[in-house]
């Protein structure tokens, strides 16, 4: 038993100090919103199109970094000016049918994806642990819900940030096997493949897996939640004297989460080319059978590396998924929300991330394939993102919502791009092969 005062307890004292103090925990929702696209279904789609393409996808990180980043920054932004979500500032500025459409489509994408997440984890962590996937499916889920309904944000949020460093486990993994990098290099900026259906399935579901309206909806929330948690915090549109710093802190922490975030996912494309492309193993559904293919190829230890990054940006995903529904749902109903509010004070926002995760967890025992259900939130993510593009860009572009801190000219610009890349993909999906 600790007694406040004893050596453990100081021990313990000491050891939150410090990960409290380090440099990791002063970056924002940024960093766990990047990491947060990188889910395992995002590394099911990566480690496709390495295993199909070999390095002749690696191109589309690099163009869809700026694009996806602007996005994020006009929802961050978006989220500490006006101190609202972005279903809340959808209800003010737009008719019901608009957010009504949006945040319907949104829970039933979410709550599939989650069922293609926690479906992978399961299935990882039978191999690397030998229990039923089915029983570790059930921890992994009751355990996030149990993270997001009974332990304040603030708390572990902290743990979220530590656990983005899983993501390094895909840096680790192109030490294991042979790189070519001048061929690497070539092909990142003049990639060689037909342009036929395949190719443009691959492609649509990179740029639908790395631009995706949960993101949106989730940085904008946790701007607001950021805010609030702060000494005398208010929107930056009522209090402008911190805008500077505030504004400067969004911009560094937006750009390089959402870096982190595509250079991991470039790192997945590339080592599932020179491991799993190069042995004729071109066809990936799941990102545990990109692991365990990697295995006779890279050694145990890329594949125990591999594996163990699939878990640990779970453990960031699901939440992410779950939580920004909520946030959605409870804004558009004007209900009490926040990862900082107790149960009892916010029963229909927890209702949601429960109602969520639980029947993603009943997809497990049901007919529906996990893979089918990613492939249904894929279509229902590609056809709500461009919609709902436009509305962030012109929200961010009114005086009325955003008074004096309306976006820059050059984001502008940069989100209507990203909104004709997004209408691109999305009308490539109902083109028939």
């Amino acid at each position: 038993m600790d007694v406040k005062g004893t050596p453990r307890a100081n021990v313990f004292r000491t050891l939150w100090w410090r990960l409290k103090e380090h440099p990791l925990s002063k970056l924002g929702p940024g960093l766990i919103t990047g990491v947060a696209d990188d889910d395992p279904s995002g590394i099911a789609t990566y480690s496709q199109a390495g295993a199909q393409f070999g390095l002749n996808m690696l191109w589309t990180m690099p163009l869809t970094f700026p694009l996806m980043a602007a996005v994020q920054l006009m929802c961050a932004n978006l989220g500490r000016v006006t101190g609202k979500g972005l279903a809340a500032n959808i209800k003010t500025a737009f008719p019901p049918l608009v957010l009504q459409g949006v945040v319907l489509l949104l829970l039933v994408a979410n709550t599939l994806n989650i069922a293609a997440d926690v479906a992978a984890m399961g299935e990882v962590a039978e191999l690397v642990s030998g229990v039923n996937r089915h029983l570790m499916t059930a921890i992994f889920v009751f355990g996030t819900l149990a993270l997001q309904m009974f332990i304040p944000y603030h708390r572990y949020v902290m743990f979220l940030k530590w656990l983005t460093l899983s993501l390094l486990a895909y840096a680790a993994v192109l030490f294991t096997v042979h790189i070519p990098w001048q061929q690497v290099a070539l092909h990142t900026v003049w990639p060689q493949f037909t342009p036929d259906a395949s190719a443009a399935a691959v492609v649509v579901a990179l740029f639908g897996t790395t631009i995706s309206p949960y993101l949106f909806f989730w940085q904008t929330s946790e701007e607001v939640e950021d805010m609030q948690k702060k000494p005398h915090g208010a929107p930056l549109n009522q209090d402008s004297r911190t805008a500077r710093k505030e504004l400067q802190r969004i911009r560094w922490d937006t750009w390089s989460g959402m870096l982190y975030s595509n250079i991991t996912a470039y790192f997945i494309i590339l080592a599932t080319a020179v491991t799993l492309n190069v042995a004729g193993l071109t066809d990936i559904n799941t990102a545990a059978q990109a692991a365990s293919a990697l295995r006779p190829l890279a050694g145990d230890f890329a594949y125990l590396l591999f594996a163990l990054g699939i878990l640990g940006v779970g453990m960031i995903g699901v939440p992410v998924l779950a939580g920004s529904g909520a946030y959605a749902l409870s804004e558009a109903m004007g209900w009490n929300e926040g990862l900082e509010r107790k149960v009892r004070d916010a029963r229909g926002f927890y209702s949601i991330i429960a109602i969520s995760v639980l029947a993603a967890l009943a997809i497990q025992y049901s007919p529906i394939s996990p893979m089918k259900a990613l492939f249904w939130s894929a279509v229902i993510n590609g056809v709500v993102a461009v919609p709902l593009m436009v509305v962030i860009i012109l929200l961010v572009s009114k005086k009325s919502v955003m008074g004096a801190f309306t976006v820059s000219r050059p984001l502008i610009v940069l989100g209507w791009i990203a909104t004709a890349v997004m209408a691109t993909a999305a009308l490539a999906m109902f083109v028939p092969g």
